[in-house]
């Protein structure tokens, strides 16, 4: 928790500083509640790195492209000269993200991340699956994560103005 911290100042101090007055001076304190919310319950003062990172990539701004593939590479294992993902670590992913909803009260069980799991590697007669596998998986919008687009376009959708009048 405590490294996170650190690398969780480090990160809004250079946004703060690439946008000034648009990130809350205790941005750092409140992400770090929240993450310890979702990934240490009981306080141990442990949290994984790798689901720390998947769900800052879930929160940031970016597009959904750029979400899933840095999703696949904090996953993925190396296997020669390209990186694959397994069903366990799809299930790792799986889990990490859904403590976001969870959090609210939205979580899913653990059946739900098994079902994800299983479509994803429909079909699939190796134990993992490459990139271009996953994303066109993630690009189908699975149940299990069905927040995570919604969420997006929800975020893009504030930006737009119209410039007709409603009566």
């Amino acid at each position: 928790v405590q490294q996170i911290s650190v690398m969780l100042m480090e990160l809004f101090q250079r946004a703060r500083s690439e946008k000034p007055g648009q990130v809350h001076p205790r941005a750092a304190e409140f992400t770090l509640t929240l993450l310890a919310a979702m990934y240490d319950r009981s306080g141990t003062g442990y949290i994984k790195t790798r689901s720390a990172a998947a769900a800052l990539i879930a929160l940031s701004g970016d597009t959904l492209l750029a979400k899933y593939r840095a999703f696949f590479q904090f996953y993925a294992v190396p296997d020669g000269k390209m990186a694959l993902i397994t069903r366990s670590a799809l299930r790792s992913l799986l889990t990490d993200l859904n403590q976001i909803p969870a959090i609210v009260g939205e979580g899913c069980t653990l059946s739900c991340v098994e079902i994800a799991t299983h479509s994803c590697f429909h079909g699939v007669l190796n134990s993992a699956i490459v990139e271009e596998k996953f994303l066109s998986w993630l690009r189908s919008e699975p149940a299990v994560l069905l927040w995570l687009p919604t969420c997006y376009r929800l975020l893009a959708t504030e930006m737009v103005s119209h410039q007709a009048r409603c009566r």
